[in-house]
């Protein structure tokens, strides 16, 4: 069995494992794994985008470049207080982008697009070539990872034609990306050309079979934007364990909402307004024992020992309902309280999920203002 970190890059290959196990063992990224997002398109939309690997490649691309856009200014070292075209917004990025190339592997005309484009949007004028290159180089910079994956569920349902096309596309990409394109999901049957590969997961809290010792946190926020958070969903599934604006999933930013997530957008928005919130901390890592799998918590004040948790859609089925379960009680053996909301309870009713919070901290400060 390989660890994420032995899997391939540059290549296709099929993972043998349960699709559940292997959502679970990237919550959240593995040390030492690249940078891995998650595609799931829908049936009905595959075999649109799949007529053609042309097509096919260009769909993805899209997703992988909204990505990107919403990640900024996480690629982008000094670009943090850059929030607008206005100014001198664009020049800034774009002098900022030449200087990153200028000193590493990103291609400088290309990184001054994707930053100004950031900023005041539009389409790429790059070829496909360019643009794949370059978005799995932003994308792993993002995570401070040196390469990037794409771990793409297979829809059932696909025909013989669909399947090779899918395949044919999918090896474009880890080609001309240098990126690991990693298939779970339905069998590709009219294709033989894909290795199976089997990774060894580690799923849960306790995933490594060590006892359950004294938890410790993690401590302050990561140092810089580059440090790993959890992964959500880009798109239908976002507030799951990926998130971002349609099929592709990625992971959150550590010190950070994920810009996916439009609970948690909503959520610290409303944080920022209130006094009493002070101290929180977005997406951290939590290492319930120096043996175990880490944790990642969506929302943390570390001195109040409280752990807010937004769940969305996929935290209803089981695997992930026993993964919450078993990580809560983790986390209360430390002395921690977890407060779990609806996504859609924070998007709807803000106010009640704001005065529960505040009770509870103000409960464990010993205050009532």
């Amino acid at each position: 069995m390989r660890v994420w970190s032995d899997l391939p890059v540059g290549r296709v290959v099929r993972l043998d494992v349960d699709a559940d196990a292997v959502a679970l063992s990237l919550d959240p990224l593995p040390p030492g794994a690249p940078a891995i997002l998650t595609y799931r398109p829908g049936l009905a939309e595959l075999l649109d985008d799949a007529r053609t690997v042309a097509g096919l490649v260009a769909s993805v691309l899209r997703e992988l470049d909204a990505a990107a856009l919403a990640l900024f200014p996480a690629w982008l070292p000094g670009a943090a207080g850059i929030d607008g075209p206005g100014g001198a917004g664009l020049r800034a990025v774009r002098s900022l982008a030449l200087r990153r190339a200028s000193s590493g592997e990103h291609y400088g005309p290309f990184l001054a697009e994707l930053a100004e484009r950031a900023l005041a949007g539009g389409p790429s004028g790059f070829p496909p070539e360019v643009r794949a290159a370059g978005l799995a180089r932003v994308l792993a910079g993002s995570y401070g990872r040196s390469a990037a994956a794409v771990l793409v569920h297979v829809p059932d349902g696909l025909g013989a034609g669909a399947q090779e096309v899918f395949v044919a596309g999918c090896e474009w990409l880890a080609q001309r990306a240098k990126a690991g394109v990693w298939l779970t999901g339905a069998p590709l049957d009219a294709v033989d050309r894909v290795p199976a590969v089997r990774p060894r997961l580690t799923t849960g809290p306790a995933g490594t079979g060590a006892p359950a010792a004294r938890s410790r946190p993690s401590g302050a926020p990561a140092a810089g934007p580059g440090a790993p958070g959890e992964a959500r969903t880009s798109g239908a599934q976002a507030g799951g364990a990926q998130g971002g604006g349609g099929r592709l999933g990625y992971p959150a930013i550590a010190g950070r909402p994920h810009p996916g997530s439009a609970a948690e957008l909503a959520l610290e928005a409303a944080l920022a307004r209130c006094a009493w919130a002070s101290g929180r901390a977005w997406n951290q890592t939590y290492l319930p024992h120096p043996l175990a799998a880490p944790i990642r918590l969506d929302l943390l004040w570390e001195r109040e020992r409280c752990v807010v948790e937004i769940d969305g859609p996929d935290h209803r089925g089981a695997a992930k309902f026993a993964a919450d379960r078993e990580r809560d009680v983790l986390l209360q053996i430390d002395g921690y309280a977890v407060l779990r909301f609806l996504d859609v309870q924070v998007l709807t009713d803000i106010e009640t999920v704001l005065r529960r919070i505040a009770q509870f901290l103000r409960g464990r400060r010993g205050t009532e203002g």
